[in-house]
């Protein structure tokens, strides 16, 4: 595998990260909203301002709440309606994952997404994770047409998980893009590329921004986890994104 043939995508947390991420040499960004749940579906403001902001690729998550990926006729509708508006806001790709409640993907709620996504390209998120029989739902994503999977090979990293990922590339065949994601830094890509084979892969690289707020009232939380600071936000680093990159592209 060749230097050139290798992909970062960045999972951003906001506008301002995605352009970050495009600094730091990501050819792409899964912008999110939520990301302490897992990411969910951002507002049509973002997704527009991003598509305005960005010289890269852009896709959205549709995920309509935390929590599992069982969805009910009312959750499907909410995505539903999420893929048009990502699709009319100028999205290239939309990154969903459903399914069933005994593990496996649910062909025909994730074929409706599929359709109304029309040209933007279609990612299966870390949902297959949770499926019972990873290689059977693989081949299901393949006959769906799904561009590609997010996986971090049913475990909690993709380092811990680089053995599945590498046998889900080899059963891929070229058919559908395995691109691993979760805990991947500089430290480790050159190793995952060598062991999965794959040409893709999904990072969050953050670092904390700390609020321009003169007055802080100690007495009230916003959020819902009190461990988290409430004057502290996460927001991407171009120059973690760079050095990720750079060591994509000593590969040889």
């Amino acid at each position: 595998m060749s230097a050139h043939e290798i992909r970062i995508e960045a999972c951003v947390n906001s506008v301002e990260s995605a352009i970050e991420a495009e600094a730091g040499g990501a050819c792409r960004v899964e912008l999110c909203d939520n990301l302490f749940d897992g990411g969910t579906t951002p507002s049509v403001g973002a997704i527009e301002t991003a598509r305005e902001s960005l010289g890269i690729d852009l896709n959205v998550i549709i995920r309509p709440r935390g929590g599992d990926f069982l969805y009910s006729d009312l959750d499907l509708d909410i995505m539903k309606a999420d893929v048009v508006a990502a699709r009319t806001a100028g999205a290239d790709g939309v990154v969903f994952g459903i399914l069933k409640a005994d593990g496996a993907v649910n062909v025909e709620q994730s074929r409706q997404l599929v359709e109304l996504a029309g040209p933007m390209s279609t990612t299966f998120h870390r949902a297959f994770d949770m499926c019972a029989d990873p290689f059977a739902a693989l081949e299901e994503l393949i006959a769906l047409g799904i561009d590609r999977v997010l996986t971090s090979g049913q475990r909690s990293s993709a380092t811990e998980g680089a053995a599945l990922i590498g046998k889900l590339v080899e059963a891929a065949r070229g058919r559908i893009i395995i691109m691993p994601g979760v805990g991947i830094d500089e430290t480790n890509i050159a190793e995952l590329i060598g062991l999965t084979g794959a040409c893709e892969f999904h990072v969050l690289a953050d670092r904390p921004v700390e609020s321009a707020m003169v007055f802080q009232n100690p007495h009230v939380f916003m959020g819902t986890d009190p461990e988290r600071p409430e004057f502290e936000r996460p927001a991407c680093d171009s120059e973690a994104i760079r050095a990720i990159v750079e060591a994509a592209s000593r590969v040889r």
